[in-house]
């Protein structure tokens, strides 16, 4: 399956999804609703680390959402299907002089 571009800020997303992850923008181009937070926007993510390889501050890449579970359950059951997948986020950071990601629990 090929991705979606976004209307509003031209970032790919999965075909599956109904609004764009980054800005909140709907498949159809209408806005996101009052309920969309962009990443930035959310306190929790507000740590400051340091790599534990090479000690440099770790950047926020942001929250990510992972989906878990099989993609034929929605497809083949509709919303019903949706209650055989696990959906799991988590605040995501990287260091930009070794590589390394850290992912940690959304709170």
């Amino acid at each position: 399956m090929a991705n979606y571009k976004c209307t509003n800020c031209g970032e790919d997303f999965e075909p599956d999804l109904d609004v764009c992850w980054r800005c909140g923008t709907h498949t159809d181009g209408t806005p996101p609703g009052p309920e969309f937070t962009r990443n930035a926007e959310i306190p929790s993510l507000a740590r400051k680390l340091d790599c534990l390889r090479c000690q440099e501050p770790m950047a926020l890449l942001g929250r990510m959402n992972f989906h878990e579970g099989s993609r034929s359950m929605p497809f083949l059951f509709g919303n019903v299907g949706e209650l055989f997948v696990n959906r799991e986020s988590f605040d995501s950071y990287a260091c930009s002089r070794c590589g390394k990601v850290e992912f940690f629990l959304a709170g």
